[in-house]
């Protein structure tokens, strides 16, 4: 099982992974995050969009709309992109159509895979089992500040490859880089991100709380796996 680490969403038409493989797209501040706390809510599934334009078709559909751009939530959409708010809700049954500035456009980058799931500190236990019940090739994708590295989403990666740690082989400088990141921060990581600058960015806009429930783990335990464009929990 071979681990490669795509750390941004422009690098990852260039992996080695080729072949038969998984793709994990994170995104921890905050979609992929979120998504696992909307299926926690009991959310029946997302669809993910990477145009505004698109995510108002949906409501005809009887999809709630969901959308977020450079950290605010936009326009007449019922929710954005915080996943604190969607577990305050009971969410049982309803259909999200979701765009956000970079997580959504991560997954559907990722949907050339032949399986794509979504992943976080949230989810981290449950992906890992899910991962090594697949035994496949698998590349991290982290998803970035538009096509820009972040130190949270690699640190997700660290994370992930250290639980498949004794099934996997690294392949590739990134993802023993995203180790080694995630050895030294594993103590505290959200103190490791204190001058990540999407940190920043999410606090100014009133969303700390997202930020400290995203560094917590196993908080969501579902894993999330886009089938024909549209993620659900299988």
């Amino acid at each position: 099982m071979k681990i490669e680490v795509s750390l941004t969403p422009a690098l990852y038409p260039y992996r080695t992974l080729l072949q038969s493989h998984a793709t994990v797209a994170i995104d921890v501040l905050r979609a992929t995050t979120a998504v696992c706390a909307a299926f926690q809510a009991g959310c029946r599934e997302v669809v993910p969009l990477d145009s505004l334009e698109t995510l108002s078709q949906y409501r005809q559909k009887g999809y709630l709309l969901a959308a977020e751009r450079n950290g605010s939530k936009v326009g007449d959409a019922e929710y954005g992109n915080s996943p604190t708010e969607y577990l305050r809700h009971d969410l049982s049954g309803v259909k999200l159509a979701y765009s956000t500035t970079n997580g959504t456009v991560t997954i559907l980058r990722a949907a050339d895979a032949d399986l794509t799931l979504c992943g976080s500190f949230a989810n981290l236990v449950a992906l890992a089992d899910r991962l090594l019940s697949e035994n496949r090739d698998t590349v991290l994708l982290c998803s970035g500040w538009k096509s820009d590295f972040c130190i949270e989403d690699t640190l997700v990666a660290g994370a992930i490859i250290e639980q498949l740690a004794d099934k996997a082989e690294l392949w590739g400088d990134a993802a023993h880089m995203a180790l080694t990141l995630w050895q030294q921060a594993k103590s505290d990581p959200y103190g490791y991100c204190e001058q990540a600058s999407h940190v920043h960015r999410l606090r100014r806009l009133g969303a700390a709380e997202d930020v400290r429930f995203a560094f917590q783990t196993d908080t969501c335990p579902v894993v999330p796996v886009l089938k024909n464009g549209v993620l659900v929990l299988v």
